[in-house]
């Protein structure tokens, strides 16, 4: 059983990573802060410019502990990686199903109809514990049906139409799922590049912990993160994990986003407007994001294919094991996961 609190977040955007003997430091304008036994971990994100050492990254790669380094907003900049281990057998026929179009087309087609039923899902939670709504019902409704049209989709282009479309409607009717705090967190959309306002710099920041998560998943279960099916394959860019990650983020992403906001666990006093256009998560916004991130791990839920109790935490885990195990053969059809 994998742990599920031993990723070691650093939120400061002025904390440094070193190593001393077999231990990761964190130092704050040379202060230490904080220490770590390297075994203890298996993974390192951090949100600072200032970076890490040589040695603190040798130091993980030396111990299959991965690293990665994001902008204070959470901006993916790189990630260090020793050599690749796994089975190279099944990373061949990743790659040799890569470059089949139909079996490409044929999985996206199901990964993209979860995404689309698990926004139907938040949406009819959101009915369920609030009432009646209009708006949220009839947008249910087209959810429902771009879900079966992206099933008799043929190519991937005409998916990522369809899921485009998807994601408007549903992210079109999320204020309405924003019960409390709606004058301090106004949503008009999905805007990503940069996230503006409150609600998408919350969104991208979960997106970039559940990227994390799901890319050291897959390299545990020995595939490439890097080679997908659907989104474009460029350097750097872990295509399959987020290919894998569209029917994650509603359950493990939005849930989350929206609860902070309704339980006022994050109010307007954690974040910073930097410019016209321009706003971050404080320090302490990102402490309370990532704390009630662990803590959601911690919940257990009956997987809807194993049958069995799991914690969420180990969802990107258990989808990656079944990938694996569907592109070995083992499996008829990727199974995908569909929240209740």
């Amino acid at each position: 059983m994998r742990k599920l609190l031993n990723v070691l977040y650093i939120t400061r955007p002025n904390g440094y990573l070193k190593k001393d003997g077999l231990n990761l430091v964190v130092e704050v304008e040379g202060e230490e802060i904080f220490r770590i036994p390297i075994h203890n971990i298996e993974g390192v994100v951090t949100f600072s410019y200032i970076g890490a050492s040589p040695g603190a990254m040798k130091l993980c790669v030396d111990n299959n502990v991965s690293l990665s380094f994001h902008s204070p907003n959470g901006k993916f900049i790189a990630r260090a990686q020793g050599p690749t281990h796994g089975n190279v057998l099944l990373r061949k026929r990743q790659y040799r199903l890569a470059d089949d179009k139909d079996f490409a087309v044929a999985l996206s087609r199901i990964m993209i109809a979860a995404k689309i039923q698990n926004y139907r899902n938040i949406i009819r939670r959101a009915i369920r514990d609030n009432g009646a709504n209009s708006d949220l019902e009839n947008a249910g409704k087209r959810l429902e049906w771009h879900k079966n049209e992206v099933l008799k989709a043929q190519n991937i282009p005409t998916i990522m139409g369809i899921e485009g479309i998807a994601a408007a409607e549903y992210f079109g009717v999320l204020p309405h799922m924003i019960i409390q705090q709606r004058r301090d967190f106004p949503f008009s959309g999905r805007i990503k590049h940069p996230p503006v306002g409150k609600v998408n710099v919350m969104l991208s920041f979960v997106y970039t912990l559940l990227a994390h998560e799901m890319t050291a998943a897959l390299d545990s279960v020995g595939l490439d993160p890097y080679v997908g099916f659907m989104h474009t394959l460029r350097p750097g860019r872990p295509s399959l994990a987020l290919d894998m990650m569209e029917e994650l983020r509603a359950y493990l992403g939005d849930r989350l986003v929206l609860s902070l906001i309704n339980r006022r666990q994050i109010t307007p006093r954690d974040f910073i407007q930097q410019a016209e256009d321009s706003i971050t998560l404080t320090d302490n916004g990102r402490k309370t994001i990532i704390s009630a991130w662990q803590e959601r791990k911690k919940d257990e839920i009956t997987h809807p294919y194993l049958n069995e109790k799991i914690p969420v935490g180990l969802l990107p885990h258990s989808q990656a094991m079944l990938m694996a195990r569907y592109l070995r053969g083992d499996l008829d059809n990727y199974p995908v996961f569909i929240l209740k």
